[in-house]
């Protein structure tokens, strides 16, 4: 089984019915909606083939909601404008006529206010480079570096610059309310810069008593300096790696998604490595070297899951996208580097310390599994943090959500089996269904974690189970 989890953004490329089922059938555990691209009914039309295509393969996926964010655009222009290296361009706000002939207008009120002269400004993704050369009333003069198109509503990155965005736009609350009505697993927020973003949203989940998780996405200075206090606020961090390597200096970038997942590890939180893991192959029906290298590091270091964007969307090739993944990921699995790892977490509460013997437990006696019963999925998680070496975790739970919830964490397949007021019928129920789905054999043996019924208490123990 491959412990490092997959997930799949969707688009016109993978949201047929028999697509959906052949990237399930292999291996992709969450799928994701990129709300920049996705219009609602859309969204509710594919959310239910999948809920649909999951039960019947039996087989739980979970189902992720990207928020767009705030965003500084440039307007709509006629035509593109080819912008060549010295020419001046001016970003004008609030309604401002422009003093150069290449004018566009900003939705961001606070250009002028938060840019000081001799920053970089740079457009549409990192294709346009510019220097703020100056400043004038509502109105920004910068000077081309790099040439190229600058065509309408192109994105727009200030380096450095504590922007002054709201953590969530009038969009993205409709966004919100539509994952709530699909009853989405998981929310990704979109250019979380601190923690009160994280409460912000919170909040919202709270008041409707949702079980929904949220994944920060942190993709600018800002979210890397508040980068702690950010991860103990979150449910998991995705380290977005397209708006981020355009905010940080290249050489900073394998730096800052080494400390992130490192930090996710210690406070045992799933971490995805996102973005251009295999770009080439929106076009090319094999990955360059440099991919596939880029897969085997993420899961050297130990992420959760990591993660197709444009491959899967709108990608010629993205059944040999998800198989290339899931073939690299396994065998990096195999080796020392991963299979030697011991969290260096040092747990706290009695819970916890039953957990971490349990994973000592199943490295020392060699064990085929761990097997969890779990009301919430927190056992499994925190065993899941300590990337056990065997696998994988097998974790039961009554509720359908905590199931797919766990999609997200590594190593961890999780099954729905039904509610039993005996501990130890529970316990008989998960060595059937391992048995039943010959996950496991006679003679092989599982640690499993679970209370059981000695006389007329009930113990929280972990032990030993030899299949018969």
């Amino acid at each position: 089984m491959r412990r490092t989890k997959i997930i799949a953004t969707l688009g016109p490329a993978t949201a047929s019915p028999p697509m959906l089922e052949a990237l399930m059938k292999l291996g992709v555990n969450i799928f994701r909606f990129n709300m920049s691209h996705a219009p609602h009914d859309w969204v509710r039309k594919v959310a239910k083939s999948i809920r649909e295509i999951s039960a019947k393969l039996n087989h739980e996926v979970a189902l992720l909601l990207d928020t767009q964010g705030p965003a500084i655009r440039t307007g709509d222009v006629p035509k593109p404008f080819d912008l060549q290296v010295g020419d001046w361009v001016s970003f004008t706000v609030k309604g401002q006529k422009g003093t150069v002939q290449i004018t566009v207008d900003v939705n961001y009120p606070y250009l002028v206010e938060d840019i000081e002269v001799g920053s970089v400004v740079i457009v549409d993704n990192g294709l346009l480079r510019m220097e703020a050369i100056e400043k004038r009333e509502n109105e920004l003069v910068c000077k081309v570096l790099t040439p190229g198109p600058m065509g309408s509503r192109r994105h727009i990155n200030l380096p450095g610059v504590d922007v002054k965005l709201p953590a969530l736009t009038e969009k993205d609350y409709k966004d919100i309310e539509l994952a709530f009505e699909c009853n989405m697993d998981f929310i990704a927020m979109s250019f979380v810069r601190r923690r009160a973003d994280i409460d912000l949203l919170r909040g919202i989940i709270n008041e409707r008593k949702s079980e929904l998780r949220i994944v920060a996405k942190i993709e600018d200075q800002m979210a890397v300096r508040n980068l702690e206090e950010i991860i103990a606020a979150c449910d998991g961090l995705m380290i977005a790696r397209g708006d981020l390597g355009i905010e940080v200096p290249y050489e900073e970038l394998p730096i800052i998604q080494r400390r992130a997942v490192n930090l996710c590890l210690a406070a045992v939180k799933p971490v995805i490595v996102a973005t251009h893991l295999l770009e080439s192959m929106i076009t090319n029906p094999s990955p360059t070297r440099a991919e596939i290298t880029d897969i085997a590091n993420a899961v050297f270091e130990h992420a959760d899951a990591i993660m197709l964007s444009g491959e899967t969307t709108t990608g010629k090739y993205p059944l040999e996208c998800v198989e290339i993944m899931d073939r690299i990921a396994k065998r990096i699995e195999q080796g020392k580097t991963v299979g030697s790892y011991i969290n260096p977490l040092e747990p706290k509460t009695a819970r916890e310390k039953i957990n971490a013997a349990t994973v000592y437990l199943a490295n020392e006696t060699k064990a085929v599994g761990i097997c969890v019963y779990s009301h919430t999925g927190t056992k499994a998680r925190f065993i899941s943090g300590l990337r056990p070496q065997v696998a994988p975790i097998y974790a039961f739970t009554h509720d359908a959500h905590v199931a797919r919830s766990l999609s997200l964490n590594f190593g961890v397949k999780a099954q729905v089996i039904a509610q039993d007021p005996d501990p130890n019928v529970i316990l008989l129920k998960m060595v059937e269904n391992l048995k039943r789905h010959g996950y496991v054999k006679s003679g092989e043996s599982l640690v499993v974690v679970s209370d059981l019924a000695v006389g007329l208490e009930t113990l929280h123990a972990i032990h030993v189970h030899t299949i018969h």
